[in-house]
């Protein structure tokens, strides 16, 4: 997919796009979760990203919120 096609499909401009692609500035979430979401992708990343997919993460969260897991 040319990145004009995912841009028009995450509704973004191709500049904001570009700015993601290379690091430029700091993107809105809403702008990073469209891109991810218009390559088919973002329920992944999210799991990737979720404390609770990992033991360890999950253990932490745990004892700071005082459930014990």
């Amino acid at each position: 997919m040319s990145a004009t096609t995912l841009a028009a499909r995450a509704f973004i401009t191709r500049e904001t796009l570009r700015n993601i692609e290379t690091g430029i500035g700091t993107p809105r979430i809403d702008s990073l979760f469209a891109v991810l979401t218009a390559l088919g992708i973002a329920d992944t990343v999210v799991a990737a990203v979720d404390p609770y997919n990992n033991d360890a993460a999950r253990a932490r969260i745990d004892d700071l919120l005082g459930t014990g897991g």
